[in-house]
């Protein structure tokens, strides 16, 4: 089934209810609930120490929570072992890039298409027909990712090589290589100059309406936000401290005191 597909179904496509995760006594998640809706770019901000990675990391079966639930399309997460994460249509980027350095670009964006099927190693060394016409379909939609984010110039470049900008743009490529339902991007524009950020806010647009992907994006940086974003979760030591529009968040008095420490 495509991303397209998984946007038109019936129900939220992510519900997060009552989910606590704690660090000794240390509460990095606090009775956080949110739900997001299929074909969304949904984000979440607050200030360093918020919690807002830990989410991610509870989605992502990263980390297990001592409370709560979290679905996908209905699928509870909380009962997948994690690498069976991606197969429930959840794909990531991370804060610090995660890239084989040694492959070029298009190796890197090809090992996102790992979760599909392309024959047991045996068949991998004969190669069937079968296998050949997987690995060509593969190499098509590596493709189009690539002129979706304007990667040609650099699809045969070792990523060691890359500028910062460009390796970012390459770590959410590979994420959209495995044709998730949810993409979660963990502060895509950080580290980006403005022109690279604009890009960016692009690009979000184009996945969601091209793909029909839907997005959740922890992130500081607030002209993105403003720009990208349908809606926005502030959190504060763990916990929702507000929730709408992203004007109606930045100016939320409670907001602002959270990052101006008032």
């Amino acid at each position: 089934m495509t991303a397209r597909a998984h946007s038109l179904r019936q129900g939220p496509m992510l519900e997060v209810e009552n989910l606590s995760l704690a660090f000794g006594g240390v509460r990095a998640i606090d009775a956080l609930s949110f739900r997001v809706e299929p074909g969304e770019v949904f984000a979440i901000i607050g200030p360093n120490g918020a919690g807002k990675t830990s989410v991610f990391n509870a989605i992502t079966r990263v980390f297990d929570p001592q409370g709560g639930s979290i679905r996908v399309r209905g699928c509870d997460m909380l009962a997948l072992k994690r690498h069976q994460v991606i197969g429930a249509g959840v794909a990531r980027t991370f804060q610090n890039i995660e890239l084989f350095e040694g492959a070029s670009v298009l190796d890197n964006l090809m090992l996102g298409r790992h979760r599909f099927p392309q024959g047991s190693f045996l068949a991998q060394w004969f190669r069937p027909h079968w296998v050949a016409r997987a690995e060509a379909a593969s190499r098509e939609r590596i493709e189009d990712i690539v002129e979706l984010l304007d990667l040609a110039a650099w699809r045969n470049a070792p990523v060691a090589g890359l500028p910062y900008g460009v390796r970012k743009v390459v770590e959410l490529a590979r994420a959209l290589a495995a044709e998730p339902a949810l993409l979660l991007l963990d502060e895509p524009a950080s580290g980006l100059n403005p022109e690279e950020t604009r890009d960016l806010s692009f690009w979000i647009d184009d996945i969601r309406h091209d793909l029909g992907i839907t997005v959740v994006m922890v992130e500081h940086d607030m002209s993105l936000v403003a720009r990208a974003a349908d809606r926005v979760l502030c959190m504060n030591q763990g916990a929702a401290l507000a929730l709408g529009k992203p004007a109606e968040v930045q100016s939320d008095p409670r907001v602002v005191a959270a990052y101006l420490g008032a």
